[in-house]
């Protein structure tokens, strides 16, 4: 078993707590010459991997390819196991802190009876559909107001498939596709 240096300690250690185990960026005074020196010792003794960077997530860069791309470093399970860190309770606690960001699923909105909305609804379900003035007859709304509930809540909001076509005599009519 090879014996850590202080960098390599403060390296390593720093990865482990950091999201996917990325060992960058690397302490502050490690620059040039030493750091290339301590990451491929590092690399050659199995406690660093580079790996693809993933530029949307604006990681942190190891070096460029010439591609276009570039890579990163992660500290591997031998890396944490040199620190005497078990590979599984980092993989745990990396899935807790992800579990946690992760927002929880939207509940699909339940529609009430009686309600205007579900009025409107029921109009669009009709096989000869619904205007805008057969509408505002109905809620007593301004046609505005209208034309609003069906394009943000309707359409945007609950993801309704409505469609519109004008109708000689009867103009714009909206109804479900």
């Amino acid at each position: 078993m090879t014996k850590l240096t202080e960098t390599q300690t403060i390296i390593l250690s720093a990865g482990a707590q950091r999201p996917d185990n990325i060992a960058l960026p690397l302490p502050k005074g490690l620059a040039g010459a030493a750091a290339k020196m301590a990451v491929n010792r590092m690399i050659a003794l199995d406690w660093l991997q580079e790996i693809d960077a993933n530029l949307r997530r604006n990681e942190h860069l190891w070096r460029e390819t010439g591609d276009g791309h570039g890579t990163t470093l992660v500290v591997t399970d031998a890396g944490l196991l040199a620190i005497g860190i078990e590979p599984v309770v980092v993989k745990a606690t990396a899935a807790i802190r992800e579990h946690a960001t992760k927002t929880p699923a939207a509940k699909p909105p339940t529609q009430r009876a009686g309600t205007k909305q579900a009025q409107i609804i029921a109009m669009l379900q009709r096989p000869e559909g619904a205007t805008i003035a057969e509408i505002v007859a109905a809620t007593a709304w301004q046609a505005h107001s209208a034309r609003g509930v069906i394009s943000g809540v309707l359409k945007k909001r609950l993801g309704l498939p409505i469609s519109s076509e004008k109708v000689e005599g009867r103009g714009t009519v909206y109804f479900f596709t």
